[in-house]
Parts: C-alpha cells; sequence; structure tokens
C-alpha cells in the first residue's frame, strides 16, 4: 500500500546544508523505531505493506531532478501506491504536487513549516525551496493550508493579502490560540497531501535542519494537528523534508523516522 521514496534533493539550501543525507538517515533510524504504538495499541505496520525504493542516482540539474520525481510519483499513483517521500529540501514538494494534480480534480495541501515558502523564486532560482509553496499553487486546483508559520518576508506577506481565497495560515505566534475546529472545517472531506518541513518543530527539537526557527512545534503539537487533519480528510500522499543529519545530533534523525510512521499509523490505523 505504501510506498517511500528517499529523494535526497539538494540543489537551492541558502544556509545550512546536508539535506541530501536527510532520507538515507531517516531510513537508517527507521530500525530503531518500535513497532508496537503505545497510542494506537497496536503494531500498524501489519495494516500496511511498504516497499522502499532502493537508492538511485537523482538528476544534476534542479529541474531534471523535479521532472524526475514527478515521473516517479506518477508511477505510484498509477498503480495506486501511497507514496510517502523523504527529502531532501523542500524544493520537491511542487514536483510532487504536479503529478497529483493530473490525478485528482483539487487538493489540499497542509503544511507544516517554519516558513511560508511563497516567494516567486529566490537568489535567481525560481524552484528555490524557498518558493516551494508558491510553485504549488501555480495549479489552479491547489489550496494551501500552513501551520505553524513563523517567518516570511513582505513579498510573500503581499501574495498572502492577494490570495486569501486560496490560503489559510495558523500562525505560531497564535498558537495558544488554534482552533482545531477552524482546521477541521477547512480539510473536512477533502483530498489532502501532506508536507512536512522538519523545521515546523521547534529550534531545540529539531536542530538538524538548514533553517531552524525558535517557536515552532513540539511533538505532541504535531501529533494533535496529524490526527485532526488525517481523521477528518483523505490523505492522499506525504513528504517529510528538510533533515540536514548532524552525527552529533542523531536523535533527529529518529524524531523524523518516528514522525513518518505516526503518519502512516494514523493513515492506515484510524
Amino acid at each position: 500500500k505504501v510506498s517511500i521514496i528517499p529523494f535526497g534533493l539538494e540543489k537551492s539550501v541558502s544556509y545550512g546544508n546536508g539535506t541530501k543525507y536527510g532520507p538515507e538517515k531517516i531510513i537508517e533510524a527507521s530500525h530503531q523505531v518500535e513497532l508496537f504504538d503505545e497510542e494506537l495499541l497496536k503494531e500498524p505496520y501489519k495494516f500496511f505493506n511498504i516497499e522502499t525504493l532502493k537508492k538511485f542516482s537523482i538528476k544534476n540539474k534542479l529541474n531534471d531532478a523535479l521532472n524526475q520525481l514527478t515521473q516517479l510519483v506518477d508511477q505510484n499513483l498509477k498503480s495506486k501506491k501511497f507514496p510517502l517521500i523523504l527529502g531532501g529540501e523542500h524544493s520537491i514538494t511542487p514536483a510532487i504536487i504536479k503529478s497529483f494534480s493530473k490525478f485528482y480534480k483539487k487538493i489540499t495541501i497542509v503544511q507544516i513549516d517554519a516558513h511560508a515558502d511563497l516567494r516567486d523564486g529566490y537568489l535567481g532560482v525560481k524552484n528555490s525551496h524557498a518558493a516551494a509553496m508558491r510553485r504549488c499553487l501555480d495549479n489552479k486546483n491547489v489550496e494551501l493550508v500552513s501551520i505553524g508559520i513563523r517567518n516570511l518576508c513582505s513579498e510573500e506577506f503581499e501574495y498572502l493579502k492577494k490570495n486569501k481565497s486560496r490560503i489559510n495560515i495558523f500562525w505560531a505566534k497564535d498558537m495558544k490560540k488554534w482552533n482545531m475546529k477552524k482546521l477541521t472545517k477547512l480539510i473536512k472531506n477533502k483530498n489532502v497531501y501532506l508536507t512536512f518541513d522538519l523545521d515546523g518543530f521547534d529550534a531545540s527539537l529539531m536542530p538538524a535542519t538548514g533553517t531552524p526557527e525558535p517557536g515552532g512545534l513540539f511533538w505532541s503539537d504535531a501529533t494533535d494537528i496529524l490526527k485532526t487533519v488525517i481523521k477528518n480528510s483523505n490523505i492522499i500522499g506525504a513528504d517529510v523534508n528538510e533533515l540536514a543529519p548532524n552525527k552529533n545530533l542523531h536523535f533527529c534523525d529518529f524524531l523524523a523516522a518516528k514522525l513518518v510512521y505516526k503518519i502512516l499509523s494514523y493513515k492506515f490505523c484510524n
């Protein structure tokens, strides 16, 4: 039922680097994740078979690599598998959505992230990781719900004001006042694609990422959001991205691996 696609793309990072090693470290750490879930009181993996693609070469040029990923996701969707992509930088998401937008009439992206990613390119790169959600919204059948945002530029803010009908943001500064009923209403019975940038977590919990930010989510915050979204919508695919492994911080690799297992567990065991 599930296809894990490791895609360690690292072509447009603008601060810390190392995201190309993210997928292999998540997979390595996954062998340490306990298969029994103390919350669901079962071994969720028994409810879905997983295949993990073997490591393969990613094309050198950014646009070629993104097209390569779109084709991989196309193959998964044609065979009716649930694709979960391990990044790599966040520029992978528009390439994935390019595929999904051909298979679904309308898609709601739920983005968990510190950054809005609504620039129209960055440092001369139109498909930069900093423009990931802007490029997703180039598809007219896509709307966006962003959660945990706490960093954006004036260009992004102006774009947001002009596109409020398609973009809803749950700002990190308002976390104590978040209304899960509002979130439920936004995603109720919709086809939802989940993209989880690991810098959505607070920097104290996830320092192993290119652009860590204070004021973010902790584990229970994230799982509450995931449960709300997955329970009330049809999750059609997901990615977990922006792990930049540090050999002295293997707990970050483990956190990412457990997050992936939680997403799949909620999806197939709820």
